[in-house]
């Protein structure tokens, strides 16, 4: 806890950047997604090229077989991405819902742990039960358009970057009324 104290500013800084990327979603939401899709299939294409040019280059190296394969799946995935990017977007709304319930049952799990340290640990439960509710709706909801997701990203990034400042500023406060203690006695 000391050291998520210690920084609590890139709590808050995380807090900053998802508002606005949340804001940015919702004023563009055509543009929100094709650039995910458009990144996710770079990023698919750039990984697979690495990972063959290292098998290439380590000729000697044990596994070499399987690192070919690794890089022949990821130029494939990224290939595939931009031939067909709705099914990409299909995929990624199932991705995007996965981590969203996963995520958010690790928050409020650590929200738990965090309550008997600071107050305010309801902002991180919120935060979970924000991201689960936001996973069960796209679940729920997959054929109301991959533009609805783009919406939804932003909105939850705005919530959730709003409960990540809140939290930052915590923090911020638990490292000033640590600030005194020697490092013993703060753990």
């Amino acid at each position: 806890m000391l050291m998520l104290s210690r920084y609590w500013w890139m709590v808050a800084l995380r807090g900053l950047l998802l508002l606005l990327f949340g804001l940015a979603a919702i004023l563009w939401p055509g543009a929100t997604l094709t650039v995910l899709v458009l990144w996710i299939g770079a990023g698919f294409l750039v990984n697979g090229a690495f990972v063959l040019g290292a098998a290439i280059v380590g000729r000697d190296v044990q596994g070499r077989g399987w690192l070919l394969l690794d890089g022949l799946l990821g130029v494939a995935a990224g290939i595939l991405t931009f031939l067909y990017p709705g099914i990409t977007g299909l995929v990624l709304l199932w991705l995007v819902a996965g981590w969203a319930i996963v995520s958010g049952v690790l928050q409020i799990a650590a929200a738990v742990q965090f309550r008997k340290v600071i107050r305010g640990e309801w902002m991180l439960a919120l935060a979970g039960a924000l991201a689960i509710a936001f996973g069960v709706l796209l679940i729920a909801r997959p054929g109301a358009g991959l533009v609805t997701l783009a919406l939804l990203i932003g909105w939850f990034a705005i919530f959730y970057g709003v409960v990540l400042i809140a939290l930052g500023f915590r923090l911020r406060g638990l490292a000033n009324l640590l600030g005194g203690a020697p490092l013993a006695a703060r753990r």
